[in-house]
């Protein structure tokens, strides 16, 4: 019983996706079909087609742990200490003077090799 339920939930789902395929679909080609109409008009006809589409999408097994998941994220960004401005500054500082600093040191020992393999060929 429990593997005829899993079935016709997977059956389900597989039908779910369908639908928001088509309604997806139906929203590209009739943005072209009817091209001719007011881009307003377009514009809302797939908005809420797309929308139509992602609530389908939502009801599936996937989407359902899709939402979790993009909750279980808001709640650890939430958890995030996010560090001060004066706390980026430094830090974005830091970082450009390490690169320049490196930059100066790869440019000196490009010269360098420049130099030494000048001096082996002979140009």
């Amino acid at each position: 019983m429990t593997t005829n339920t899993e079935n016709q939930g997977h059956s389900l789902d597989i039908l779910k996706w369908v639908i928001t395929i088509l309604l997806l679909a139906v929203a590209i080609v009739g943005n072209h079909y009817y091209s001719d109409a007011s881009v307003v008009v377009r514009a809302l006809g797939v908005i809420v087609l797309f929308a139509i589409a992602g609530f389908v999408a939502l009801q599936t097994t996937k989407g359902k742990l899709a939402l979790a998941f993009a909750k279980e994220s808001q709640i650890e960004v939430r958890k995030v200490v996010w560090p001060t401005r004066q706390e980026a500054l430094n830090t974005t500082f830091i970082v450009l003077i390490a690169t320049g600093v490196l930059a100066i040191i790869l440019w000196g020992l490009d010269a360098a090799l420049l130099k030494i393999v000048n001096l082996i060929t002979g140009v």
